[in-house]
């Protein structure tokens, strides 16, 4: 039977593996529940620039995750692989029953992220995995040669079209709007790049194809014009990068905590309405996020529990 720990974690993305670091730390057994690989939507990343410390020219957000996930581990965090259906948060023992067990704790931090958001136009779900992605790390080495298409002009679109220009032939932009969202140091890099172009003005209206993606469907959202883009006859094929936002993990949450368009309202120091229930990351509404805010969210939630478990002793 498993024992009643100080501390669950639910998610192994920046915030859960810096809480399971600081709890562990602090001397509380902890346990990091993650349904998947660690490193969450960070994991995806091909080069991270902007987390203090990281190193520049080779660092990677799986390399960076990884590290924490270890340093996390050396302080005597436990982490288990089981995808979470049920949680009871209230009263003092919180319980979580999962596909393969059931776990209590007198205090749990969520941090389950968020998910890429889908376009919702048609033949999107039909040609997920055949041509339809939602990460240019995972899938980028697979459209080599080809032409690629990437929704979407904010920081994530930019950054994958540019790590995308390794692999395909041409990397093209398709933009509701008429100029980049991205900060100027990711568009001076864009438009400076011979491989990439840009589509303006321009939605997405269905995907089509045989067995693979090789059409898409435009519309002009000022002139309300609509367009095909049809894949190179000796390609077969074209991809299509989807980078439109992300979609808050909270649907186990529904009815148990306050939420704002998905994502958990907390307070400054990460404690929700719950008491013994704290948020942190991208599952919690916040101005930024990123995987240094993840982590000081994480940091934050960690101690908090820690000072609320010592108030009861």
């Amino acid at each position: 039977m498993e024992p009643i720990y100080d501390l669950i974690i639910l998610g192994a993305g920046p915030a859960g593996l810096a809480a399971g670091l600081y709890g562990a730390r602090a001397g509380l057994s902890t346990l990091i529940l993650e349904r998947g690989a660690e490193g969450g939507q960070a994991a995806q990343t091909d080069r991270v620039e902007n987390y203090p410390g990281a190193m520049l020219e080779e660092e990677s957000g799986y390399s960076l995750t990884a590290r924490m996930a270890a340093q996390a581990e050396s302080f005597g965090a436990l982490r288990k692989a089981d995808e979470i259906r049920s949680l009871e948060l209230e009263g003092e023992v919180k319980t979580l029953t999962g596909a393969s067990g059931v776990y209590q704790a007198r205090t749990v931090i969520l941090a389950t992220g968020a998910s890429p958001r889908k376009l919702g136009c048609p033949g999107e779900d039909t040609f997920t995995g055949q041509g339809v992605s939602y990460c240019a790390t995972c899938d980028g080495a697979f459209f080599r040669g080809l032409e690629v298409y990437v929704v979407c002009g904010g920081d994530s679109a930019v950054e994958e079209a540019l790590f995308l220009t390794r692999f395909a032939r041409k990397v093209t932009i398709i933009h509701r709007r008429d100029r980049l969202r991205a900060v100027k140091s990711l568009q001076d890099k864009a438009f400076s790049n011979e491989k990439m172009s840009f589509l303006w003005d321009s939605e997405i209206e269905s995907l089509d194809g045989q067995d693979v993606l090789q059409t898409i469907r435009l519309r002009n959202v000022k002139t309300g014009e609509i367009s095909e883009i049809t894949a190179d006859q000796d390609d077969g094929m074209m991809g299509l990068f989807v980078f439109v936002g992300l979609d808050p993990n909270s649907g186990l949450l529904e009815g148990k905590l306050p939420l704002e368009k998905g994502y958990i309202k907390t307070d400054e120091n990460m404690h929700t309405e719950i008491p013994g229930v704290f948020a942190a990351g991208d599952i919690r509404v916040k101005s930024l996020r990123q995987i240094v805010t993840a982590a000081a969210d994480g940091a934050i939630a960690a101690m908090e529990a820690e000072r609320y478990l010592a108030a009861r002793e």
